[in-house]
């Protein structure tokens, strides 16, 4: 557990087979989705710690190097969601929280249910989850980061979820190019 009482995967330790810290049974619980402000992901989850609401954050270990020591970061598998169980009377403060933009419902609550926890198992094996970029075969994108920088091009095909061929055009002639699918940003 960190420091910030937000476990290995984000969520917080909460018995779910019995009762809540609010001793409400989990059954009579929905699930939503908050909506956060920018960055506000793990104050949010902090804040529903202190009051006693279940949250879940999914989370994954990113490393950079600085100044040549490896710093590992826990960033949100979601960035700018939080996923809460909550009971109808709960929302309202919620909903009127520094950290929320919105308060989305969840309309299948099993499906909902049955995929975070397949998320949740997938992150707590030794196998690298990311989010899957949204980028299909025929979209236009832009190279956000690394030495094509700016470039502009289109995506002629995918491999796995890291890997893009990208057909970049300059004078009227094409080259193409393998580069991973988290450089790239639809335009």
């Amino acid at each position: 557990m960190s420091h910030s009482g937000i476990d290995a995967v984000g969520q917080l330790p909460v018995d779910r087979r019995i009762r809540l810290p609010n001793s409400r049974r989990v059954s009579e619980l929905r699930w939503f989705v908050a909506h956060t402000k920018p960055r506000r992901e793990k104050k949010l989850v902090e804040y529903c710690q202190r009051q006693g609401l279940a949250a879940t954050l999914p989370c994954y270990n990113s490393a950079h190097k600085y100044r040549g020591k490896a710093v590992v970061f826990r960033k949100p598998l979601f960035p700018g969601y939080v996923f809460l169980q909550l009971e109808s009377d709960q929302k309202g403060a919620v909903r009127q929280n520094d950290h929320v933009a919105n308060l989305l419902q969840v309309f299948d609550q099993e499906t909902f249910r049955d995929q975070l926890e397949g998320i949740l198992l997938a992150l707590e094996t030794d196998l690298e989850v990311r989010l899957a970029p949204a980028i299909g075969e025929g979209m236009r994108v832009r190279i956000k980061a690394g030495p094509l920088q700016g470039l502009e091009g289109w995506v002629e095909k995918r491999y796995g979820l890291t890997t893009v061929l990208l057909r970049l055009d300059f004078i009227n002639q094409a080259a193409a190019v393998k580069i991973d699918a988290d450089l790239l940003t639809p335009t």
